[in-house]
């Protein structure tokens, strides 16, 4: 993979953990108003604590991963603001991938 390359998928990256942090803080947000709510059902509450877990494991992983492409291209590139088309087409950039990485 090029340094030109690696660049972009670390942009990807960095955008990536951006949206998953903003979308952790959401549900976030509604497990702590559904705990502060003495008529939410303890299930849902729950629920909420679980999912927040879960996001934060992913949310974590993540930036492992992230951390390790900076390692690899040995600086933090600038990072353009989102275009609305680039937001919905983040899901298909194949080199957020490990095993693309190695190639």
């Amino acid at each position: 993979m090029s340094k030109v390359e690696l660049e972009l998928c670390v942009i990807d990256a960095i955008r990536e953990h951006r949206r998953l942090l903003e979308s952790d803080q959401i549900v976030y947000e509604e497990w702590e108003s559904a705990r502060a709510d003495p008529q939410v059902p303890t299930e849902q509450i729950e629920r909420l604590a679980a999912e927040c877990l879960s996001r934060q494991e992913r949310t974590a992983a993540q930036q492992n991963h992230l951390s390790e492409l900076l390692d690899l291209l040995g600086y933090i590139p600038k990072v353009p603001e989102d275009s609305p088309e680039e937001v919905n087409s983040a899901q298909e950039y194949p080199c957020l991938s490990r095993s693309r990485l190695r190639d």
